[in-house]
């Protein structure tokens, strides 16, 4: 990549953040179901929650967990913790795609471990993130306590990346909690973990879009994949390079690049 060419994608890349990091975004997308929690455990875990079953379509993805929200009582954090197993029986009917009420009791279940046990789900990231200072060794941390409690059957619906997944909704999850700017469409949460460590949730839309710009030149939307374009984007930006997001999924998803 030429100097030139180098300046006029940052340019053209930047341009495009400025157009969708915009709280129109929210209007459109999955953060808009934490967006109505306050109270940093009720946010994290309805994003979290959010950001499993965000695949397929959005209108969809919004629907059913803004109806997850509500069979928690709109109350998750209180939910996880202190749920019976009879409230736990709500869950079982809930289905998103292939995440079913087996998965969901689950999920809760395994959260409730994780506040109990591990000081929450920052805690848990942020250790993960210490062993190696980066986001990979978080992500294989996360996937360890996970389930750590059993849960065969839902391992499908939580990135491995040690097996080489690309993580997109946990790299999204985690955008949420870290990023933060003046545009407030992600939270910025969680401060121990820096947002220039973050990796970019690469999907189809952001994948597609980053090969048509030279940014990607690996075929498999992997975590090789995820790696190659991310210390790229680290060029545009050392700082704060997962914002081109918002730029990559604009253009895919929007603009139909």
């Amino acid at each position: 990549m030429t100097n030139d060419h180098f300046a006029d994608l940052k340019a053209f890349l930047d341009e495009k953040v400025l157009k969708y990091n915009q709280p129109f975004f929210i209007e459109t997308d999955p953060i808009q179901v934490p967006k109505t929690f306050s109270g940093k455990e009720n946010i994290e875990i309805a994003a979290f929650l959010t950001a499993t079953i965000a695949w397929g379509n959005r209108i969809s993805i919004i629907k059913n967990a803004t109806r997850l929200m509500a069979l928690m009582d709109n109350q998750p954090h209180d939910f996880v913790v202190n749920a019976s197993d009879f409230e736990l029986k709500r869950l079982e009917h809930f289905v998103h795609r292939t995440f079913n009420g087996i998965d969901c009791v689950y999920f809760v279940r395994s959260l409730k471990n994780i506040y109990q046990n591990h000081n929450g789900l920052q805690m848990v990231f942020e250790t993960g993130l210490r062993k190696e200072n980066t986001v990979k060794a978080a992500l294989s941390e996360f996937y360890n306590v996970f389930f750590e409690i059993g849960g065969e059957r839902s391992r499908k619906h939580v990135s491995n990346v040690e097996k080489g997944a690309s993580a997109k909704r946990l790299n999204m999850f985690l955008r949420w909690m870290v990023r933060n700017d003046k545009n407030q469409v992600d939270f910025g949460l969680w401060e121990g973990i820096p947002k220039s460590a973050l990796m970019l949730p690469l999907d189809v839309h952001t994948g597609n879009v980053a090969r048509k710009l030279g940014l990607l030149q690996r075929k498999t939307n992997d975590w090789q994949a995820v790696e190659e374009v991310t210390h790229l984007l680290r060029n545009f930006d050392p700082v704060d390079p997962v914002k081109y997001d918002f730029a990559l999924f604009g253009l895919g998803a929007f603009e139909k690049f």
